[in-house]
């Protein structure tokens, strides 16, 4: 299946938008990347760019690769404009239903005829989503992780009118951004998010009551299950307010196993979401984890 001639548009500059717009432009693909705050453009751009750069002084891309990249990048604030012709749209959003939905809907007026419209949510229904757009079957959920440059899973979501048509165009669009796929009937919090909630959630259970300080509580599973990062410090890079928000879905609808844990509650209304905000479980500056600052639980 030939996909090199499509357009895609990414909406979100956030860090997952950020990281699925270089997957793209990486690729060969024309990929516009909207979003309302010039200021995230612009820093978007920038870490875009970065990433190549560094893939260049690193030895894994070609310098002519690299720009290549580059000129098929571009950075749009206005949304209509951006998804006019376009053939994949990949919304990055908030977690908030209506905004996704509003998304859609302005961007579906806009696309190509057969178009497919991709949510990158972790929790929020694709069914639900898909009541935007008069063609529900070419709605899929694209779940991507972070950092999306060096992660290669990718979560398919089909909601209940999503065709296998759309699955397997999908398939073939994570196929030409060096990405694997698998298909996940739509669910709360799909396998991963599920997981990596109760295992984060449980991790600050234990922080809070002292069971263990956050390094060691990081370093049980870097060391003993082989994880490449730990709960806490896996927190700290997503944001404690993503991560409280999913939970509270997953509260409700699959019951109190997913009970957020008071300390994320206390955290996220402190503004102490994690890197985003330089303190989380751990503290950060210009970037990088300040060392020994990771939280002691109930010894506080």
């Amino acid at each position: 299946m030939s996909l090199q001639n499509n357009k895609v548009v990414v909406v979100g500059a956030g860090l997952m938008g950020t990281g699925i717009a270089h997957a793209f432009a990486a690729s060969g693909f024309a990929t516009t990347l909207v979003d309302s705050n010039g200021q995230a453009l612009d820093r978007a751009q920038q870490a875009i760019h970065k990433i190549l750069d560094d893939g260049v002084k690193l030895g894994k891309i070609e310098a002519a690769a690299a720009e290549a990249a580059k000129s098929c990048l571009a950075m749009q604030p206005d949304l209509t404009a951006a998804a006019a012709g376009a053939h994949l749209l990949i919304e990055t959003v908030s977690e908030n239903l209506a905004v996704k939905k509003a998304v859609v809907t302005q961007a579906a007026a806009e696309m190509a005829d057969n178009a497919i419209y991709s949510t990158n949510t972790s929790a929020l229904s694709v069914t639900e989503i898909a009541t935007a757009v008069a063609s529900p079957e070419r709605v899929v959920g694209m779940h991507f992780f972070n950092p999306v440059h060096k992660m290669k899973l990718v979560e398919l979501v089909r909601g209940l009118a999503t065709s296998d048509e759309t699955v397997a165009t999908m398939r073939a669009y994570c196929e030409a951004i060096n990405k694997q796929s698998i298909v996940v009937s739509e669910s709360p919090g799909l396998t991963t998010s599920r997981m990596s909630a109760l295992a984060g959630n449980e991790a600050m259970w234990m922080l809070q009551e002292g069971t263990a300080t956050a390094e060691d509580i990081d370093t049980a599973l870097r060391l003993g299950f082989n994880h490449p990062m730990g709960p806490l410090e896996l927190g700290d890079l997503t944001g404690w307010d993503t991560r409280l928000a999913v939970l509270k879905y997953l509260h409700q609808t699959l019951g109190d196993k997913f009970r957020p844990c008071p300390l994320i509650i206390k955290m996220v209304a402190a503004g102490r979401y994690g890197r985003k905000t330089g303190h989380g479980v751990y503290k950060y500056e210009n970037g990088q984890r300040v060392p020994g600052s990771g939280m002691k639980g109930s010894a506080l």
